[in-house]
């Protein structure tokens, strides 16, 4: 079992930035994988980023590529993503999720076995 909890959202301007971070508890976080996921209002949850569980791979959505990203420090069982270049279409409760695949980039949210709560992200004008 793997409990997570993210935090660091908040309500930013368009053209900023802010630093999500994603506290596991439990079993060793280095036996996984982790990713980022959003979901807006009256849409889908979507794929953000994904990292490996040594950092050495990771892999993003086209729509964040070169403006977010994702990290991880194992000894402190941490994940973080960094958002940056923040647009009005990245507002979303963000949620931090784990996957028992360790070698996994997966975007597919259904390999994903523990899920935080979520945090939430304003983007205004």
């Amino acid at each position: 079992q793997v409990q997570l909890v993210e935090s660091g959202g908040g309500l930013v301007q368009a053209g900023g930035s802010l630093r999500l971070s994603c506290t596991a508890s439990g079993r060793t976080f280095s036996n996984y994988a982790m990713g980022w996921f959003r979901q807006a209002p009256g849409k889908e949850r979507e794929f953000v980023a994904t990292i490996n569980w040594s950092g050495g791979s990771t892999y993003y959505a086209n729509s964040v590529k070169g403006r977010f990203t994702i990290s991880r420090d194992n000894a402190k069982k941490m994940v973080y993503l960094q958002m940056n270049s923040l647009k009005f279409e990245d507002a979303a409760v963000y949620y931090c999720a784990a996957t028992a695949n360790r070698y996994s980039t997966t975007p597919d949210d259904r390999r994903y076995d523990y899920w935080g709560q979520g945090t939430q992200v304003t983007v205004s004008s």
